[in-house]
Order: structure tokens, then C-alpha cells, then sequence
């Protein structure tokens, strides 16, 4: 089995093997070393022996085993009798065959949780749920917040000693705390699948790893709260936006725009299940959830045969409700981007004014490219050769940049 291989089921497995051994253990710094230990076992174990039965048991119990070594070398006098029972108490840990499935979602339940505490800033708790929970290394979580690889360490190591001496617990909350803070699990969720939808930089127009990891997470919550319609409208959210990305982007690694997408590559098993939970979550007898409603954009979309054919008015009028019960900038502009479709480029591009001259989504680096799309269609050429040239500078993600750059050679063709 090549490093390579290796590599890519470290990453599919190590927040998962990271939460439970967190419990075991208890202490991150702890299990993320541990865990490192264990991967670079299984690059010299799995070359040669292959592949184990169960990889993510696997990890978890070198991991454990790792830790149980270094309590060991740590007991260096008799005072220590509580680090020494808490050894006795890893070793008595389960086997291989007793880390099961279901015990490692409530281990990840419980780092989710623990991750996405209110007493964190949501910065803190995107940051804290990219490196742990989803695996990325430091240098990713930096990037996608666009500091320094340093500057980010030190966050999540105060962040990690908040978790220490605050003393915050690495648990599922009782129901009635769990009734406030999922707003705020579902949010950092939904942040995860956005950088994996759309990234914030680099080469690569998505990070399908991510949007993966998002769901997943989603449907943990889901099985956790199988009545709460905002859970089940996120999940279908990210299904519907997720089942286009083979359409998303071509072999070179272009954008591909949703008027121009080839729908048969879109993964309509995967349309399909987000339908289902669009319909469920929007039957929940609650207040309209925004998730179930921007689920039923996406639902609209994907029901469309063809661009043209696609609902704008609904899509319109959603957004418009969207307005009333979850008011944004970022809601404000995509209401604008679907009133382009029904009452033109002109309409919209007064509410895109009207909402920059406001102050709203000030550094938001796509408000330059939807002016610049209404530009270009308002034939104002000019302009829009502005605008797509801000667009570019606002941008870190390349697809994006060259994007802007057809654009712009678009317009030049025009004179």
C-alpha cells in the first residue's frame, strides 16, 4: 500500500479516531499527538502487512496505546496515583472490535459540541472544528481564514487551554442547553461545507472533503434531533449544492456557471434524497426555518430540465421570505441575483447599489462580480470591465480569476 493511500484514509478517519481517543485520553493536545503516532505506524505497518480491518479501530487503539506509554514515562513519583489509575483505566479500555460505529458518532457528537461552545467566538469555533473534528492540518485552517500558519497555531492552542481550564466539557449538552446551541453547530457546519463548495483560495474551485465531512456532521445531528426542521433543511441544503459539483468545474479545472452546467452529471440519487428532506423539514409545525427555505431554492433549481426553465419568480418570492425571517447582506444579494431573472439587470443592479451605498458586505469579494454580471448585460461595457477587474483583485481563488479574466477578454472581443 503506497504513503499515498495511506495518507488519504488517515484523512478520511482521523476525526473520527481523534474524538474517541479525546474521551479516552482526555486531553487534546494528548490525542492529537497520540494520533500522529499512530499514523506514522500505519505508514510503516499498512506498506507492508496491508490494510486492516478495521483502520479508524485501528488508529483509536495504537493511539490509545501511544498514550498509555507517555502516562507511563510521565509517573515519575508516588504522588501520581491519579495519573496511574487513569492508565489503568485506558488499558481497560475496549478491544478492537468493541470501537464501534456507533460509539465513535457520539465521540464525535461530543467534539462537535465541545468545538462549537458559546463561550467561543465563531471564528474560534469554525477554526476548532476544521482542525479537529474535519482533520485539517494548521496550515489549511489558516488559509481558509487568511492568517499566518503561526498566528492560527496560537489560536487553537488558547483556544484548546480555554477547553482545559475553564473546564468545559467534552459532552453532548442535556436537552435543554442542546435546544440553544445547535443554531450555532448547524452554522459552523454550514461554514465547513461552504469552504468545501466554493474555497476561499488556492487552485481548486472545491474542497469535496469538507463538503463530505459537512454532511456527515449533519446527519449525525440529524439522527441526535430527527424533529428539528432546521437540521433537516440544512442536510438537504448541502445534498442539493453538493449533487452539482460534477458539473461544477471542468476536467481542467475551469468554473462551469449553472446556466452552462451539463445536468446529467449532476448526482440525482443525491437530488433525490435532498427532496425527500426538503418536504420533511418543510412539514415540521414550526416558524419557517431558513435552512428549509434555502433548501427549497436549491430544491427549485434541481427540479428545473434547464436554466431557462427554472422558477425565477418562486425563487424570487423565497428569497423574499428569506428576507423576513433571516435578514443578510449575503440574502439581500442573492435576492437581487434572482430578481436579475424575473424583472431584469437593471432592477437588480439598483438593489446591489443600494446595498453596497449602505455598507452592506463591504469586502465581500463576489459583490464586484455580480455588478460586473449586470454590467455586461446592461451592456455597459465599460463598466463591467471595472468591476471584473475588481472581482479579480478581491479574489484568492484562481478558478475564479480566470473566470474573470474570459470575461474580460469577452468584452474586449465586443469593441
Amino acid at each position: 500500500m503506497t504513503p499515498a493511500a495511506i495518507e488519504h484514509i488517515f484523512r478520511d478517519e482521523a476525526g473520527r479516531a481523534l474524538a474517541t481517543l479525546i474521551r479516552l485520553v482526555g486531553d487534546f493536545d494528548l490525542a492529537e499527538d497520540v494520533l500522529q503516532d499512530a499514523f506514522a505506524a500505519a505508514l510503516e505497518n499498512w506498506q507492508d502487512g496491508g490494510l486492516p480491518q478495521n483502520p479508524r479501530a485501528w488508529l483509536v487503539n495504537v493511539g490509545r496505546n501511544k498514550a498509555i506509554d507517555r502516562i507511563r514515562r510521565q509517573i515519575a513519583f508516588r504522588d501520581k496515583q491519579q495519573q496511574l489509575a487513569h492508565t489503568i483505566e485506558l488499558n481497560a479500555a475496549a478491544d478492537e472490535e468493541a470501537v464501534d460505529d456507533r460509539q465513535i458518532d457520539d465521540d464525535m457528537l461530543r467534539l462537535i459540541f465541545t468545538c462549537c461552545h458559546p463561550s467561543f467566538a465563531p471564528e474560534v469555533q469554525v477554526a476548532l472544528t476544521l482542525r479537529t473534528v474535519c482533520g485539517l492540518a494548521t496550515v489549511e485552517v489558516a488559509r481558509a481564514f487568511l492568517v499566518t500558519e503561526e498566528a492560527m497555531a496560537q489560536r487553537l492552542v488558547r483556544a484548546k487551554q480555554k477547553i482545559r481550564l475553564a473546564g468545559i466539557p467534552y459532552e453532548v449538552p442535556v436537552r435543554e442547553a442542546l435546544e440553544e446551541r445547535v443554531g450555532g453547530v448547524l452554522t459552523v457546519i454550514y461554514l465547513v461545507f461552504t469552504e468545501g463548495y466554493l474555497a476561499t483560495s488556492g487552485d481548486d474551485l472545491m474542497r469535496p472533503d469538507l463538503a463530505h465531512e459537512a454532511i456527515r456532521l449533519a446527519r449525525l445531528l440529524d439522527r441526535l434531533m430527527p424533529a428539528r426542521g432546521e437540521i433537516k433543511g440544512l442536510l438537504a441544503l448541502m445534498l442539493l449544492h453538493d449533487a452539482r459539483r460534477a458539473g461544477r468545474a471542468t476536467a481542467s479545472g475551469d468554473i462551469v456557471l449553472l446556466e452552462e452546467q451539463d445536468r446529467s452529471l449532476w448526482d440525482h440519487g443525491q437530488i433525490e434524497e435532498g427532496l425527500r428532506l426538503v418536504d420533511q423539514a418543510l412539514q415540521i409545525k414550526s416558524r419557517p426555518q431558513a435552512y428549509a427555505v434555502q433548501a427549497a431554492i436549491a430544491a427549485l433549481h434541481a427540479r428545473a430540465s434547464s436554466y431557462e426553465a427554472t422558477d425565477w419568480p418562486q425563487i424570487a418570492g423565497l428569497y423574499e421570505v428569506l428576507l423576513r425571517i433571516a435578514p443578510s447582506p449575503v440574502i439581500e444579494l442573492n435576492h437581487a441575483a434572482a430578481i436579475s431573472m424575473v424583472d431584469g439587470p437593471a432592477r437588480a443592479l439598483a438593489l446591489v447599489d443600494a446595498l453596497v451605498a449602505r455598507g452592506g458586505l463591504k469586502d465581500y469579494d463576489l459583490v464586484p462580480a455580480v455588478r460586473a454580471d449586470l454590467l455586461r448585460r446592461l451592456g455597459r461595457r465599460e463598466e463591467a470591465r471595472e468591476a471584473y477587474l475588481a472581482a479579480s483583485e478581491a479574489t484568492q481563488l484562481a478558478p475564479l480569476k480566470r473566470l474573470y479574466a474570459r470575461r474580460l477578454a469577452e468584452l474586449s472581443q465586443t469593441y
